[in-house]
């Protein structure tokens, strides 16, 4: 009698299937949380940015400040996450401002026009 040891054809088939089934479950559920995190960088920096702008405006006469701030080149001090770009418009009189973030991983854009940070 001999005494042969491994797999089967067959047993290594089933656990490639499974494997792949696996796999193809977790794949897309990994990318919706790294987008999850892209959006959450995106409201991250337009919080601060709305902070920032009513510093600057404490020290400025009332006033706001315009510009698109990047991580390699912020706007008036302010600088974003990394990959995140934000294009910041100041309007008036009276003196008002809103805010698109971007971020070049993710399809989304976040805005903050009226103190409400929306994402679409």
């Amino acid at each position: 009698m001999r005494n042969r040891k491994g797999f089967t054809l067959i047993e290594l088939l089933i656990v490639v299937v499974i494997i792949g089934i696996l796999a193809s479950i977790a794949i897309p559920k990994f990318a919706n949380t790294k987008d999850k995190a892209y959006v959450a960088a995106m409201k991250s920096d337009l919080r601060n940015l709305a902070t920032y702008e009513e510093q600057y405006a404490a020290d400025n006469n009332g006033t706001y400040f315009s510009g698109t701030a990047t991580s390699v080149s912020p706007v008036q001090g302010f600088t974003p996450s990394q990959n995140v770009t934000i294009v910041a418009i100041a309007v008036g009189p009276p003196q008002t401002w809103s805010a698109t973030a971007t971020h070049s991983l993710s399809p989304k854009t976040c805005s903050n026009a009226t103190g409400v940070i929306i994402c679409v």
